[in-house]
């Protein structure tokens, strides 16, 4: 079966339907042992990734999945699977610790490559699991909030722009004293909790930009969000300033600049120099 744009939201409608009763709940919070992202899993994560597989497998998909909880697995004809070079990598619940203290920021974040490296993906679906909004693009044919096309805002620095930082808290005060010329340029500072939905809101403009210094940030977190702010002619780069293509795996990990077009050469230079 072709793994079609259509097929990606029904995806992801199939996992909210199982998981947004649990937003909120004690049960969500029940944890497990720790999944191959390298966080605690806890119910809600099992229930998003159970029903994942279930309709993957109801519907004969035979790819390689990278997962938050179970790492990468192939479902399906392995041998088809290896010959398509079909990808789909998933964070069944991205803002776990939102989703069950019932904080109404995280989402469900689905990318489908054909091909090895990030370069290769080729169409994303981050649903909000709050509202049931669905962010969308196919590569080269722009993107998506439902049905209306988004771009990214066209916002400077004289103007108020938001930004979200995300950081270790164990070095906070380090990274905003390094950050200290950056953020002194910016109206409002957000810290949010779902890096694929602030992807999300970059590409649709209601936020700026989001710097993201976590050496532990995951693929998987940002494989939908990167193509959806790419197709929005948003800007994704390294700390170093260079474009990110690297190897799809379970293992990538890597820190991270989202912003609009007006403030990318601001960014590379303030983070290349100083950073």
């Amino acid at each position: 079966m072709d793994l079609s744009i259509d097929f990606l939201k029904f995806l992801a409608t199939e996992i909210y339907t199982e998981v947004n009763p649990l937003l909120g709940t004690k049960k969500a919070s029940i944890k497990y042992e720790r999944g191959a992202g390298g966080d605690i899993t806890m119910h809600i994560d099992l229930v998003a990734e159970k029903t994942m597989l279930k309709t993957l497998n109801d519907y004969s998909i035979d790819i390689l999945l990278i997962s938050e909880e179970m790492g990468e697995k192939y479902i399906g004809n392995k041998k088809k699977a290896i010959e398509s070079q079909k990808v789909l990598i998933v964070d069944p619940v991205d803002g776990s610790n939102n989703a069950v203290r019932g904080i109404p920021y995280c989402s469900i974040s689905i990318a489908h490559a054909e091909g090895k490296t990030i370069e290769d993906i080729e169409k994303a679906v981050v649903l909000d699991l709050s509202t049931k909004d669905i962010y969308w693009a196919e590569k080269g044919k722009g993107a998506f909030l439902n049905e209306k096309k988004i771009h990214v805002s066209n916002l400077g620095l004289s103007d108020n722009c938001f930004i979200e930082l995300n950081f270790p808290k164990e070095k906070a005060f380090t990274y905003v004293e390094k950050l200290k010329p950056i953020i002194e340029r910016f109206y409002r500072i957000r810290i949010l909790g779902s890096s694929a939905l602030t992807l999300c809101q970059v590409a649709k403009g209601s936020m700026e930009a989001f710097i993201n210094l976590r050496d532990s940030n995951r693929l998987v977190d940002v494989a939908a969000g990167l193509l959806i702010l790419k197709e929005a002619n948003g800007q994704f780069f390294s700390l170093d300033g260079v474009e990110t293509d690297q190897e799809l795996s379970i293992d990538l990990k890597f820190p991270f600049v989202a912003c609009n077009a007006k403030l990318e050469p601001f960014l590379r230079n303030e983070l290349t120099t100083n950073y």
